[in-house]
């Protein structure tokens, strides 16, 4: 009898125990996620291994901790059995579970900026700095990154559309990340596999990449050697839980595709820690940087991370980071109530109408080999207006503020926008520029097919002061007219009527426009933006037309002959 009751016991915890090392084990395999005390994953996989090892065992034991059982009682004075049927659910077994979700809630809440508001003001460390110091006043055009994410995505996968040994097995992901490519702004994004089969099917790896020019509004792609380790992949081949396999015991996140100076891909992830009690105050540690060829990873503290690593604080963290530094400083019963001083990054949404909660935004800036991101500041009573602009190092962490008063993005954005409203143009998000000394904002606008159509300028200070045109230099230079301070003269030809006789008609993509030139018999050269003269893409050689123009600038076209 003794053996008998003890057997089940021995039965119930060796199932009890293995069912929850199974659990642990596949828990920690298909999230990769760290095994540390400061990841709330890991908890939350603990605790649902405890709760399935005791029902595993108790079940196993022949013990039922709920559901329905029929009980009999005695009923009335002749002592009658009267049987029915009740629900029971036994929470003694389950205990230690329940107190440990009870303590990992209660460390939550512990940690939070409730608590902590001080502790979290101070994890960023912001330096006040000199607007035009910092920002050169000589701008070179082939340096200012406009290309929103959106218009990236359009471009790389027209490029890839037109590859058909590429296209058929493989996606280009959409994370597009903006790097410092040998001195100039270059978006990259890996391929991915397009499925679990095409990866099975797959045994070279992914065999390539894509660049985009946001200057010149151009897609490239670039083959490179078979990428085994990528997110794309699956089981031991996925990029995560290689790294995750490598560092069992590292907090990482924001893994992103880079490329170094010499063109060679690579995956980098940041390393994370949580400072303040268990689960609160995220700050960064270095980064693990994969060879998704071979598999070979490096791990590089914050000090040591090389320059062709533009992305390490990346500008999600950097904005939640500010945006406790802003709100903080001065307690957290003060930014419920009196919220003075309380500051925090812009918001943006592409849509006013919608329901969707808005999400920090920012553009980019390349400086000095790195990529800042930049992001405009404003007081939480949610007004249209700016009292400052954060320029932050996403390599680095580096953050420097400027006090300057002015529209915000979204102001701006409609500014330009207003300036061709006949178009229906829609613009991007801003990037911050110095024009002689003039915080401006410049930016793409853009027709409903993604197309950019024009550049803008918009003071940041008076945005009424608003320029576009169809390349980023003209743009800039019209800006600086207007503001005075440009010895470029706006042209003042006279306006002209010529007869001419079309010898050849030639298109020319310039800056993302086309634009078409006419040379007539004499060997003249005359040139008109296609979108704006669209009765002109019909004409060949041999037609004779009458054209309105100031010095070759075609104004106006009509066909007579």
């Amino acid at each position: 009898m003794k053996k008998s009751g003890v057997l089940p016991i021995i039965t119930g915890v060796i199932t009890g125990l293995i069912t929850g090392l199974i659990v642990i084990a596949a828990g920690l395999f298909f999230s990769s996620t760290a095994i540390n005390i400061h990841n709330p994953v890991f908890w939350i996989i603990i605790i649902i291994a405890l709760f399935t090892a005791i029902l595993a065992g108790r079940i196993a034991k022949g013990c039922k901790d709920f559901g329905w059982v029929t009980v009999s009682k005695k009923t009335g004075s002749k002592g009658r059995t009267k049987k029915h049927s009740e629900f029971r659910f036994s929470i003694v077994p389950y205990i230690p579970p329940v107190a440990l979700a009870v303590i990992i809630i209660g460390a939550g809440i512990v940690g939070s900026t409730m608590f902590n508001a001080t502790s979290y003001a101070k994890i960023l460390k912001v330096d006040d700095s000199d607007f035009t110091a910092d920002l050169s006043e000589s701008v070179e055009t082939d340096s200012i990154a406009l290309m929103d994410t959106a218009s990236a995505r359009m471009l790389g996968d027209r490029e890839i559309g037109a590859l058909s040994d590429v296209v058929s097995q493989f996606d280009v992901s959409d994370d597009y990340i903006q790097i410092d490519y040998n001195g100039k702004p270059v978006k990259v994004s890996a391929l991915e596999y397009a499925g679990f089969f095409k990866w099975m099917n797959n045994k070279e790896g992914v065999r390539g990449y894509v660049t985009v020019d946001p200057v010149s509004m151009s897609a490239t792609f670039e083959k490179s050697e078979g990428m085994k380790y990528v997110p794309s992949a699956y089981f031991l081949d996925d990029a995560k839980r290689h790294i995750w396999l490598e560092y069992p015991t590292l907090m990482t996140e924001n893994l992103h595709f880079e490329i170094d100076a010499n063109g060679k891909p690579y995956y980098v992830a940041t390393i994370v820690d949580k400072t303040i009690s268990l689960f609160g105050g995220k700050t960064v540690n270095g980064c693990i940087v994969l060879d998704p060829v071979s598999g070979e990873t490096v791990r590089y503290d914050v000090a040591d991370i090389p320059r062709w690593i533009d992305v390490v604080f990346h500008g999600d963290l950097i904005c939640e980071q500010y945006n406790w530094y802003g709100m903080y400083q001065n307690g957290y019963m003060n930014s419920l109530f009196a919220k003075k001083g309380c500051k925090q990054v812009t918001t943006y949404s592409s849509d006013d109408n919608s329901d969707e909660k808005p999400v920090s935004d920012y553009g980019y800036v390349a400086k000095d080999g790195d990529i800042w991101i930049y992001t405009g500041v404003t007081s939480v009573n949610g007004d249209s207006s700016n009292i400052g602009f954060l320029l932050a190092n996403e390599r680095t962490g580096e953050c420097r503020y400027y006090a300057i008063a002015g529209a915000d993005e979204k102001s701006a954005m409609v500014a330009a926008e207003g300036e061709v409203q006949e178009k229906g143009y829609q613009a991007s998000f801003p990037s911050l520029i110095n024009i002689e000394g003039n915080p401006t904002y410049i930016m793409v606008l853009k027709d409903s097919g993604g197309l950019v159509k024009l550049y803008a300028t918009v003071n940041v200070e008076q945005y009424n002061i608003v320029t576009t045109a169809a390349t980023q230099a003209e743009c800039i230079e019209k800006y600086k007219a207007m503001l005075g301070i440009s010895d470029v003269q706006t042209p003042t030809d006279e306006i002209k009527n010529v007869t001419v006789a079309i010898a050849s008609v030639k298109y020319i993509d310039i800056d993302g426009n086309t634009y078409i030139y006419l040379i007539d018999t004499e060997n003249n050269i005359f040139k008109a933006k296609a979108s704006e003269n669209e009765n002109m893409l019909l004409l060949e050689a041999g037609d004779t037309v009458e054209l309105s123009c100031s010095d070759s600038e075609i104004l106006s076209c009509r066909q007579i002959g």
